[in-house]
């Protein structure tokens, strides 16, 4: 079984998610994100998108593809900060 050695951060990306959220026009609270991720198939509710921006939630890459069509970049650009 695999074991996070940073128990702090089960992902690099979430950072940039809140980023990426907050740059929306008009800023996109997580309860509005979920609802647009739903349009492209991902089920996610606020309280996994909060963990995950807080690096608490690991993200697969079917939510990274996901986030990436909802803010309309490239999977690269999610980890741009990283």
């Amino acid at each position: 079984m695999f074991k996070n050695k940073n128990e702090n951060m089960n992902n690099v990306c979430g950072k940039r998610i809140a980023e990426l959220r907050l740059a929306l026009n008009p800023k996109c609270s997580q309860r509005q994100l979920a609802e647009k991720l739903q349009l492209f198939g991902l089920d996610l509710d606020k309280n996994a998108i909060q963990r995950i921006e807080c690096g608490k939630r690991f993200i697969t890459d079917i939510e990274i593809v996901a986030f990436c069509k909802v803010f309309e970049i490239q999977p690269n650009d999610i980890f741009a900060m990283v």
